[in-house]
């Protein structure tokens, strides 16, 4: 019996063009969620499981794997636009020591405001200090900033949901402030102005069309950091004057990579991990009790950060060192909270639930005769994960197998161990004694051993 959640609808950044992908099961192998299968010489995404995380853009050699984002063309759309770049645009920049080279040249793309996102990162880590401070989160806290991390806790880690960060991202939080900003000024309808978060991943582009915590994303578009870069960078070099537009300093823009968020609660006990297998390696540590002595947890699903992200441009470490150079050129930090309650445009409007996607069915005595028969026929394989299947795990095949999706024949081992069985009986029976025949001319049949 197929899942509940498999009937519902669900917005994917990552897409898959099937005229370029030629089955080579690169891309099964390296998800997180098992999302991905190859069947018909092609992949196949399960939508319920996929989290957009963007290994497989990154992974595929054949580039059959892509990511949605929103065209500058949305622009026009709107009577006033708000670019949100992400801190991990300053790093794409070579010999970068002023961040206000990068917003006005964003001015210059045709934008009415900026409003830097590190701006709203140094107000979450504030607001983030307080409520551990005051002993309202479970610990260890997670960060709630990755949204591919936040949706693989919500489908893998159930145990784990009560330890997000029940904060919205920088990217939310400076929406919300830069609209309340721009309707003020100007007197126009929030309808009237568009705000464009400048993203480095897929994961954001998903968390805008299909939020997490919140019912619906005040940021109307993103546009992906590879996409701007070539205008930008030309804005940039025939720029005649610069406005004084930063107003961010090393806490926000520190966000950018990995541990910069944690730096910025002032708490050594932490941990930052970056890269999805390093991050599903401590959520599983975490989950079975083996790390203790931790206020907080940093996860980052690309390598180094945010600077690793699928829609950059830059060598992620590359993009990290130049960070840290920029840092050294700005205060600690220039966003503070006003005294009293943590504003509510920074929390949540609903907390994490678990999405139960990965269970076999709905009814638990049929779940578990699945689980026994699963574990039986996992026994029949050779255990090398090879996907040649097309399945990432010889258990993951045999899941596909009990729910009807895969034969066991798929599998190269067990079909050449049945030709092997089929050979040997044809060669007994071409061997067996020959009986004698009744009459002149009858053929002679041979006998089956």
């Amino acid at each position: 019996m197929p899942c509940a959640c498999n009937m519902v609808e669900f917005y994917h950044s990552v897409t898959l063009h099937e005229e370029q992908c030629v089955g080579c099961t690169n891309c099964i192998k390296r998800c997180p969620t098992e999302a991905i299968r190859v069947r018909g010489g092609k992949a196949v995404i399960a939508p319920e499981r996929c989290i957009d995380c963007g290994e497989c853009i990154r992974i595929c050699p054949h580039h059959a794997k892509r990511a949605r984002y929103t065209q500058l063309s949305r622009m026009q759309e709107f009577k006033y636009n708000i670019a949100l770049p992400a801190p991990t645009l300053y790093g794409q920049f070579n010999n970068l020591d002023d961040i206000d080279y990068v917003l006005t040249g964003l001015k210059e793309m045709g934008f009415d405001m900026v409003f830097e996102v590190s701006r709203a990162a140094e107000l979450i880590s504030e607001a983030t200090r307080k409520l551990m401070d005051a002993g309202k989160l479970k610990r260890p806290v997670i960060s709630s900033a990755c949204p591919a991390v936040v949706r693989m806790i919500r489908v893998r880690f159930p145990d784990l949901v009560d330890n997000v960060l029940p904060l919205k991202s920088p990217m939310e939080t400076a929406a919300a402030m830069a609209k309340q900003q721009a309707h003020e000024e100007t007197g126009l309808p929030y309808e009237d102005i568009g705000c464009f978060f400048i993203t480095p991943c897929p994961a954001k582009v998903t968390d805008i069309k299909a939020p997490i915590g919140l019912e619906k994303s005040m940021v109307d578009g993103a546009l992906a950091i590879s996409d701007v870069f070539p205008m930008l960078s030309s804005k940039m070099d025939h720029l005649t004057s610069i406005e004084p537009i930063a107003n961010s300093g090393i806490i926000g823009v520190g966000w950018a990579t990995s541990g910069g968020e944690s730096a910025a609660l002032l708490n050594e006990k932490y941990l930052a991990a970056d890269g999805i297998e390093n991050v599903i390696r401590v959520l599983e540590e975490i989950e079975d009790e083996r790390i203790g002595e931790l206020d907080f947890i940093e996860l980052n699903a690309c390598a180094g950060g945010c600077v690793g992200g699928v829609l950059c441009v830059e060598n992620p470490y590359v993009a990290k060192a130049r960070i840290q150079r920029l840092r050294k050129y700005l205060p600690v930090s220039q966003n503070h909270l006003q005294g009293g309650p943590i504003p509510s445009l920074m929390e949540w409007e609903s907390g994490l639930e678990f999405s139960n996607v990965m269970s076999l069915s709905e009814n638990l005595q049929e779940a578990m005769m699945m689980m026994v028969q699963i574990d039986e026929m996992e026994q029949e394989f050779p255990g090398l994960d090879c996907g040649a299947c097309g399945s990432p795990t010889c258990r993951a095949f045999a899941e596909d197998v009990v729910k009807g999706g895969s034969r066991k024949t798929d599998c190269v081992f067990v079909y050449r161990k049945q030709l092997q069985q089929v050979a040997s009986t044809l060669s007994a029976l071409e061997t067996a004694p020959c009986v004698l025949p009744q009459r002149d001319g009858d053929d002679c049949q041979r006998q089956s051993p």
